[in-house]
């Protein structure tokens, strides 16, 4: 199945907000329609009702990213099989576009869309692509993006599952910030006076008025 294109369709909806800046793409029937992308027979379909469908469906999905990125697969795993459950979808087997040397077709699984609106439809497809993406490899693969201001939603699809970052515009952007930082502190530790070194702090003795060998001789013949 087409994984990485239906999961993706996930993410672009996650990611057509960005509650940390204030902004929104998701507000205009023109908006949906460029969420389908190559979909376009599914895209003809919207409708301004398609716009609030998708923007609750967003949420949800949100949720679903944030919990696998907090560790919460169970809590993940919920939150995704009630979109499924409220939007189920029809698998096909297609061999549509793809041909074998010999002319035949290449049959694969396919998410049909038998969906009521244009909105229901993308929601399923969706949910349904993100499923298997999880379940095939694993709820740490989704992730929500650690560069603040961002909190875009990804997929990592690296070898070693150590993917932070939405983008290497955010990863580079944390990068200066960290170094920045390593050499604010650096300055500041530089800057702050220096420590008295322990050997030159008076000993206990010499804090009371009372030296070792002082406290010594007071001790009477007979108790030592």
């Amino acid at each position: 199945m087409e994984l990485a294109y239906y999961s993706d369709l996930a993410v672009r909806l996650v990611n057509s907000e960005e509650p940390a800046r204030g902004t929104d793409s998701l507000t205009s029937v023109e908006a949906v329609r460029a969420l389908f992308g190559e979909s376009q027979s599914a895209a003809r379909r919207a409708t301004d009702a398609d716009v609030t469908r998708l923007r609750s469906v967003r949420a949800r999905l949100r949720a679903v990213f944030e919990a696998a990125a907090s560790g919460d697969e169970v809590l993940a795993v919920d939150l995704l099989n009630a979109l499924l459950i409220e939007f189920p979808v029809s698998p096909q087997i297609s061999g549509h576009e793809f041909r074998d040397e010999d002319g035949r077709p290449k049959w694969h699984m396919h998410i049909a869309d038998y969906a009521a609106n244009a909105g229901a439809g993308y929601a399923a497809t969706a949910s349904m692509g993100l499923a298997f993406h999880l379940t095939e490899l694993g709820a740490d693969r989704l992730g929500i993006c650690e560069a603040p201001p961002c909190r875009n939603a990804y997929l990592d699809t690296s070898t070693n599952r150590s993917r932070r970052y939405c983008s290497d515009r955010c990863a580079t952007r944390a990068n200066v910030a960290a170094y920045r930082a390593r050499k604010r502190l650096d300055a500041e530790r530089s800057d702050s006076p220096p420590r008295r070194p322990s050997s030159d702090r008076p000993d206990r003795g010499a804090r009371t008025g009372r030296t070792a060998d002082t406290a010594h001789d007071s001790i009477p013949a007979t108790d030592r």
